[in-house]
């Protein structure tokens, strides 16, 4: 279980805020959702124990043909040499044609703190075996990044997503599922979005973890932890804010150098919106 017991320091007058994060969760199913149509989120990945078919752990979102982001407790107590991604996939116990599936080349990251759950954000390069970069097209393609530093207001529709369980004692899926989340900004964190589905008990969970948040169209979080239990219906669900890391994502590619190819596509800035 991830916890945040350092949080009030942060955030020294506010006594609920360290009572919601006394019980933080880290992120396996998404709760309350719907089955995605096939093949209709390319960018998303999966993050699968290798040789082991419906060994899912974890999610991921492809964002240059050679890196894919994730949460970076995804892989804290996993060897990546263990780890296959898997690209292009709808039904997770079918051999689909589309798939794509990697090992992992080396990984970056960007000062992880397990405690506090900040900076839950990881880059990892999913070189395939045969040594190329994933093959682009309709079922497999890139997300693009927000602005560095972008902001998402109170209200905004968005979409998470991942292939965890249904619920606390249902099977796990083997389709993609997704939910429609909204932002919600009372004590947030800069490092966090959180989401809320409003009158309803649905969510993400931990399994998810890793997972995108996509709104209009634009990576904006990485699915991270939740409060005490999922889907409760009375807190939110927390997402690592992609928006603080695309420099460092730059950076990261840069560093790779020639081998890492054109860096990965970042969205137009949209119109600005009060932030939280």
């Amino acid at each position: 279980m991830a916890r945040s017991s350092r949080l009030h320091s942060l955030v020294p007058a506010s006594f609920l805020l360290v009572l919601l994060l006394g019980g933080a969760v880290q992120a396996v199913k998404i709760v309350g959702g719907r089955e995605a149509q096939p093949h209709s989120r390319p960018y998303v990945a999966s993050l699968q124990l290798r040789g082991i078919p419906g060994s899912h752990f974890c999610g991921g979102t492809l964002i240059h043909p050679r890196f894919v982001l994730t949460a970076a407790h995804c892989l804290q107590d996993i060897p990546p040499h263990l780890v296959s991604v898997v690209l292009g996939a709808h039904d997770l116990l079918s051999p689909e044609p589309e798939q794509q599936k990697f090992s992992i080349s080396r990984v970056f990251q960007n000062n992880y703190n397990a405690e506090e759950t900040l900076n839950d954000a990881l880059t990892m390069p999913p070189f395939p075996q045969l040594g190329r970069p994933a093959s682009l097209g309709a079922q497999v393609a890139l997300a693009p990044l927000p602005q560095q530093d972008q902001r998402l207001s109170q209200g905004v529709q968005c979409l998470a997503m991942g292939w965890g369980s249904l619920g606390t004692r249902a099977p796990e899926p083997r389709v993609l599922q997704e939910l429609n989340v909204t932002v919600v900004t009372f004590l947030c964190r800069p490092h966090n979005l959180r989401m809320l589905v409003p009158r309803r008990a649905a969510g993400i969970c931990s399994g998810d973890s890793g997972g995108p948040l996509v709104c209009d169209g634009v990576l904006q979080g990485v699915d991270s932890f939740v409060i005490r239990e999922c889907a409760t219906g009375q807190f939110p669900d927390f997402f690592a804010r992609v928006s603080m890391y695309v420099d460092w994502i730059h950076t990261v590619l840069l560093s790779a150098g020639d081998e890492a190819g054109p860096q990965p596509p970042s969205a137009p800035q949209p119109a600005q919106h009060p932030s939280h």
